[in-house]
């Protein structure tokens, strides 16, 4: 029966984290920058990040608990249904041809080692230390230096906007500054909220594997499954929003940054966090 109930409880706090995430965070982000203009690329990055929460908070707990084991197969898992959620948005909303821009093409391949390096890291059993953690961050750099200078070489028409669009959000910082205000409240109460559900969901996860022995690998692969939601989510969203507008390929170029920032994220920044984490209380 405790089996049962710590379970139910696991369930509970990692949908409470994925609620919030997708019901108060993204779209807080979301009306941020849209109401600044920003473009696609932009506003991707921006989603990636909010919809990176949940992971952030599923390793950095299972870390501090000992639950390192975890916390790895998450970030695998996590990065593989992003990219399987990505694919199948795109060829449900028919965009399968927008993906022959190149650099759209260089940032899937980026997103298909996100995926390779932690089954090589796994399928190696490398020791996670410090020098990981180092390797890790500095291929987050790599990985945003590419994406940046494709975009800039591949998608022109973009980045030549982005001196209109900085005009606009110095016109819409001056006029609506008790938004941004209350923006900024939301998010800082939405952070004390979730660091609350994430401490409580630490010890679930603590009890699951020491307590009743669950192996890390099923409780990683389905915290990967919960804290994947946002993403399938904003995925579809982003596609949706441009239709409307004939801009299938703003769409497109949305999903997949949000999909990149995300995997590269999760990998590179949070996983180094949790390895980090893992160190300093064991």
């Amino acid at each position: 029966m405790d089996l049962l109930w710590e379970m139910v409880l696991f369930v509970l706090y990692s949908l409470m984290i994925v609620a919030i995430s997708k019901y108060i965070l993204v779209p807080v982000l979301r009306r941020l920058a849209e109401s600044i203009n920003l473009k696609a690329k932009t506003v991707g990055n921006l989603a990636g990040i909010a919809t990176s929460v949940p992971e952030l908070l599923s390793v950095s707990f299972a870390s501090v608990a000992g639950l390192i084991g975890t916390s790895i197969y998450n970030i695998v898992s996590s990065n593989v249904i992003n990219f399987i959620q990505y694919v199948v948005s795109v060829k449900i909303n028919k965009n399968g041809k927008v993906l022959r821009n190149r650099a759209l093409t260089i940032d899937l391949v980026l997103v298909v080692f996100t995926i390779l390096i932690p089954i090589g890291l796994i399928a190696t059993n490398m020791e996670v230390n410090g020098f990981v953690s180092f390797l890790l961050i500095a291929l987050f750099f790599l990985f945003y230096y590419i994406n940046h200078n494709t975009h800039k070489l591949y998608l022109e028409n973009e980045v030549n906007s982005e001196i209109a669009e900085i005009e606009e959000e110095a016109k819409w910082i001056r006029g609506k500054k008790k938004l941004i205000v209350r923006y900024s409240i939301y998010l800082v109460l939405t952070g004390i909220f979730l660091f609350m559900v994430g401490n409580a969901l630490s010890n679930t996860l603590e009890n699951l594997c020491v307590r009743f022995n669950v192996p890390q690998v099923l409780v990683g692969i389905a915290l990967g499954f919960i804290t994947s939601i946002p993403e399938l989510i904003t995925f579809f969203e982003a596609q949706k929003h441009h239709k409307k507008e004939s801009k299938e390929r703003l769409g497109v170029i949305e999903a997949t940054n949000n999909l990149l920032t995300s995997n590269t994220l999760n990998l590179f920044i949070i996983q180094s966090i949790g390895i980090l984490l893992y160190q300093i209380f064991h």
